[in-house]
């Protein structure tokens, strides 16, 4: 019975996710045509989220150590455990940010030519591709945009709740570069919610931190690896604590 009703479940959430974004994309499109509505694309991204996690039946819980400002650019680094840290991104930041994600998600109907448009694709194994997606991310934080980015490179983890190590570069190379702050955050148990590898959904509130920003300023590339290790030491911190309990 308890399969059924998660194989139930898990149709009736796989529904709404695209109900909602087909019901959205027409406004997705208009606004994707010009760089100037791109803002309201991306709010678009966050009534997505609004919409689609009651309908669920998933309550959201939030704890901001200290929320971001959202005139300022940050370089937000997450563990990623789960597709639906994607979604729930939307909820979590009011920043207008780029997400830095595979490049194979643009091959995605519908949904790849949104994230194309509107954010940033890398082939992490493609050195050419990773110098351009840090030179596109340097430019959005050069004009105010937040850049979000998962800094094991993908879900990579097989011991969850523990993170993959090392985090790749990037964010931080960014953030020391343009001296901006790095944000961590930690999904609590997104992993919970959607397995990854039998694509299942549980409804349990979902559970983040958004932690209190590091600052950069004054730092130089020789900083990048003790910067690296003190956003892993945050969030799996976190992590370590919530699943003690």
């Amino acid at each position: 019975m308890r399969k059924l009703f998660t194989t139930l479940y898990t149709a009736w959430a796989a529904f709404w996710l695209v109900f909602l974004f087909l019901l959205l994309f027409p406004f997705f499109w208009l606004f994707l045509q010009r760089e100037e509505w791109k803002p309201k694309a991306h709010y678009l991204n966050r009534l997505w989220g609004k919409l689609y996690f009651p309908i669920i039946f998933i309550p959201v819980q939030i704890e901001y150590e200290e929320e971001p400002a959202t005139d300022k650019a940050y370089v937000f680094c997450a563990n990623h455990f789960s597709y639906m840290d994607i979604a729930a991104m939307g909820l979590i930041l009011k920043n207008y940010y780029a997400f830095v994600g595979k490049s194979v998600i643009k091959k995605v109907p519908l949904f790849g030519y949104m994230f194309a448009r509107l954010h940033i694709q890398v082939d992490r194994d493609d050195k050419s591709s990773r110098v351009k997606s840090l030179s596109r991310s340097i430019r959005a934080l050069q004009s105010g945009r937040s850049i979000v980015i998962f800094p094991e490179g993908g879900i990579k983890s097989k011991k969850f709740p523990k993170m993959h190590k090392p985090f790749k570069d990037g964010a931080f190379a960014m953030a020391v570069q343009q001296q901006v702050p790095i944000v961590p955050i930690t999904f609590l148990n997104n992993y919970k919610i959607m397995e990854d590898s039998k694509m299942r959904v549980h409804p349990m509130t979902l559970r983040a931190i958004v932690h209190k920003p590091i600052d950069t300023t004054g730092m130089s590339q020789e900083d990048i690896d003790s910067l690296k290790e003190q956003t892993f030491a945050v969030i799996q911190g976190a992590l370590d604590k919530f699943h003690s309990k």
